[in-house]
């Protein structure tokens, strides 16, 4: 048996792993075959080595070890489809997440962004092939020279590419094809310093809705937007386009610390008609059900929220429900 075999949990651990599963079966719902679809997306801090061991210690190098992966996996496989942020070039975590899964599984992802600002990472989504197929599209976003370097930019307009590429991919399930656009944007000295990224990735997602009328409405924004509170600035240039987000997150934590307790990082958005987020611009059906996934307390409870943030992550997954089927 292979020691990096997810299966080969310690005894001591199953009550743990078991009590995760019990709470994700009450938090997510379930998979309905030709009924539902469940798409999320995560930070997950550091996501790429991994250390071989089972019982979290102080020695660990790098912190996320066997067990921490394996809780990983479990809040994965409870979604369709998943946009993951922070995978690293180092891949290791991922493929043995992969392994576990199993080969109903399948997973793309971007090259590496260079840089000190691309911090080492990809975009990466994960998926269950028995319920989503790729559907032929995939690329990185690039926005047209012009629109940086024009004589006049306007006030915290985009003065660069991003810092870490936004990454779209096209699925289908039952029939419906839809395009998910995951990105992850730069943090930056101050809030400032996302308001170009933001405004950008708002403006070029409304061009392609408006030109890719062949794909259909159901382009999806999802990812660490870095936004720190709604209708903050960093949230009107966000939502400057008409992008909104299901007031099912509203009141949503994204992370784990309690003073970012109010804080609006991650999203998941969609355009919506006159900007009203119960008419949205989808064929897919939305059904009202969205959430986060809060796994503190459940599995390695006696770690500190920084020392659970480097195991599991310091975000939580994020997910919304859409409808499929006929009924």
């Amino acid at each position: 048996m292979s020691p990096t075999d997810l299966t080969q949990v310690p005894d001591d651990l199953v009550p743990e792993l078991r009590a995760l599963r019990t709470e994700l079966s009450s938090a997510v719902p379930a998979k309905r075959l030709d009924h539902n679809l469940l798409v999320a997306t995560w930070n997950i801090r550091a996501f790429g080595d991994l250390c071989e061991s089972w019982i979290p210690s102080e020695r660990d190098t790098p912190k996320r070890n066997l067990y921490s992966l394996r809780c990983i996996a479990e809040i994965v496989s409870r979604f369709d489809v998943m946009a993951i942020q922070e995978t690293r070039d180092n891949i290791k975590a991922l493929r043995h997440m992969m392994s576990y899964l199993g080969p109903e599984w399948g997973f793309i992802m971007t090259d590496v962004t260079e840089g000190k600002s691309g911090n080492d990472e990809r975009m990466a989504f994960v998926f269950d092939t028995r319920r989503v197929k790729t559907s032929g599209l995939a690329g990185e976003l690039v926005v047209p020279p012009e629109w940086i370097n024009a004589e006049h930019l306007e006030e915290n307009a985009l003065r660069s590419q991003f810092a870490r590429t936004p990454y779209a991919v096209s699925f289908s399930s039952r029939g419906q094809t839809f395009i998910l656009v995951t990105l992850h944007v730069l943090y930056g000295d101050s809030a400032t310093d996302r308001l170009g990224e933001l405004r950008g990735i708002a403006r070029w997602l409304e061009d392609w809705a408006k030109r890719e009328q062949s794909w259909g409405h159901n382009l999806i924004a999802l990812g660490d937007f870095n936004i720190d509170r709604k209708d903050d600035d960093a949230f009107k240039a966000f939502t400057s386009t008409g992008l909104r987000s299901p007031a099912e997150l509203d009141a949503v934590p994204r992370t784990i610390f309690k003073s970012g307790k109010d804080k609006f990082y991650d999203q998941i958005a969609w355009f919506t008609r006159d900007g009203n987020p119960d008419v949205p611009i989808l064929s897919l059906r939305y059904s009202q059900r969205a959430g986060c996934f809060d796994f503190r307390g459940l599995v390695m409870p006696t770690l500190t929220d920084t020392e659970l943030s480097w195991r599991i992550s310091d975000h939580y997954p994020l997910w919304a429900e859409f409808l499929v089927g006929e009924d």
